[in-house]
């Protein structure tokens, strides 16, 4: 499928949630070896450092290893990073785990943004009371904004939301002023 930016999207890939450590690795090594070029990941899943070290060995120029060009890695930014000042690090982070120089696709991966936790890309803030600490300061528009700028900056090829519904999306588009359209609205389908 070809986006907004141009880039083509494989619709079939590999989702890497909920896989376990010492398990995600080898799933992405045989999905990788059955010819799968697309590779889902998130900061909040965990396991961006095992899948890195697979893209280290199996993604390159070297003999036998599968040209960066033929990959296509998404990843998402977490709730907790929504400030504008949190968007790069954390993709920076996601890079530096994933052992790559930038990503095909990068996500909000919620519409809700959470208090940042200290030490990690992945918080969830709690209250006492185990409830959610949310971060109300930062919107979603400025969220977008520091999106665009990591686009712009050439860390992620398209950028786009995931578990947006179309209020939301709607209020994005008309509060951002956005540059940049979202390439995608990724939601999981049962």
């Amino acid at each position: 499928m070809k986006l907004n930016t141009g880039h083509e999207m494989p619709l079939l890939g590999l989702g890497t949630w909920q896989a376990p450590p010492g398990e995600v690795g080898a799933a992405v090594r045989v999905a990788l070896l059955a010819g799968y070029r697309h590779i889902d990941c998130a900061a909040c899943y965990g396991n961006e450092k095992e899948i890195g070290e697979v893209f280290g060995a199996m993604v390159g120029d070297g003999a036998g290893q599968i040209p960066r060009s033929e990959l296509f890695v998404t990843s998402k930014l977490w709730n907790s990073e929504h400030a504008p000042a949190l968007v790069r690090p954390a993709l920076e982070q996601t890079l530096a785990d994933l052992r790559l120089g930038y990503v095909d696709l990068y996500l909000v991966h919620w519409p809700q943004a959470f208090e940042k936790v200290p030490g990690t890309t992945r918080g969830f803030p709690r209250n006492e009371d185990g409830s959610m600490r949310y971060d109300l300061a930062s919107s979603s528009a400025d969220t977008w904004g520091a999106m665009e700028a990591c686009a712009e900056a050439g860390l992620a090829r398209s950028i786009g939301l995931s578990n947006f519904n179309s209020l939301q999306i709607a209020a994005l588009k008309a509060a951002a002023g956005t540059k940049i359209a979202p390439a995608v609205n990724q939601v999981e389908v049962c």
